[in-house]
């Protein structure tokens, strides 16, 4: 696999050389750029090169807030992860950020044990993103005169490939593809496998999630589970209904991004769905079924 490149955007010479060094050990490639100027003129040149962007808040010139902004009216470059290195925790700070577009934050001084699979996992999500809107093609076509339809899927490959089949049926196919993924992968690995939020965050720490999963669905206790998809089309609307065969969950303070979890390594999936993919997001039960919709016309 082509290594990770890292868009690395900060003036101090200290502090971009421990990134560097850190990042450079775990054969990550940094592009530096002392500020967001040169930043930007260098993502107009090489929009294609960067997996994620580490950015500094206080910048001479155009700060990283001001950047983010322009980045996110990109429609070339808005998809790219954004974490955000800052010394300013309160939040009031955290909130601008996340109101403008981050989706990771770091706090300065930074560590390396954070620093490490936080990049890891915001390049993965891009890297997986990008290649979703690869299979997104016109030959599809004869799929948008599908009016309903069922499907059960058991694994995350399975989940990628029915997202990049359903998502082409929608007005925006890229649009949706991104948050449908997360709300199958979802239903996969916290619904079906029982993997909890804390468990999680450790697996990614420590580089075992993928293994964990793949151990999961080997288990008999969740072999047998499945995830049910409803798909109906009507006059108006798209509804996506998909249903776990886990025990559920408390859905309730994943549908927006809290400043709490901003520092988190994962946990906005659901947020971001409900926020760029689908105009609702409609948890029932105990969790383990949700209904998007997307409006037409």
């Amino acid at each position: 696999m082509k290594p990770y490149q890292v868009l690395l955007i900060e003036d101090e010479e200290i502090i971009a050389g421990f990134i560097e060094h850190t990042l450079a050990k775990e054969d990550i490639q940094v592009v530096l750029m002392p500020n967001a100027e040169s930043a930007w003129t260098y993502l107009q040149d090489n929009p294609c090169q960067t997996d994620v962007i580490l950015l500094d808040r206080q910048l001479p010139g155009m700060d990283g807030i001001e950047f983010l902004q322009r980045l996110k009216q990109d429609t070339a470059l808005q998809r790219i992860p954004v974490i955000i290195e800052t010394a300013a925790s309160d939040q009031e700070s955290i909130q601008q950020g996340i109101d403008a577009g981050a989706y990771y934050y770091l706090v300065k001084p930074l560590q390396r044990e954070l620093l490490i699979p936080i990049i890891n996992e915001a390049a993965s999500q891009y890297r997986e993103f990008c290649t979703l809107q690869e299979t997104l093609n016109e030959t599809s076509q004869a799929l948008q005169l599908m009016s309903h339809a069922e499907f059960t899927l058991r694994t995350l490959p399975e989940a990628r490939l029915l997202t990049n089949a359903l998502s082409q049926i929608y007005p925006e196919p890229k649009k949706v593809a991104t948050g449908l993924l997360e709300l199958l992968v979802n239903a996969v690995e916290h619904g079906n496998l029982n993997i909890s939020y804390e468990e999680k965050t450790l697996l990614l720490m420590s580089r075992q999630w993928h293994e964990e999963v793949e151990k999961r669905l080997r288990d008999p206790k969740y072999k047998e589970r499945r995830v049910h998809v409803s798909y109906r089309k009507e006059s108006n609307r798209i509804v996506l209904t998909i249903t776990d065969d886990g025990n559920g969950f408390n859905w309730e303070p994943y549908l927006e991004i809290q400043p709490d979890r901003v520092f988190h390594l994962h946990g906005r999936g659901i947020a971001m769905a409900r926020r760029i993919s689908f105009d609702t997001i409609d948890y029932q039960g105990n969790g383990n079924r949700v209904v998007a919709m997307v409006q037409l016309g």
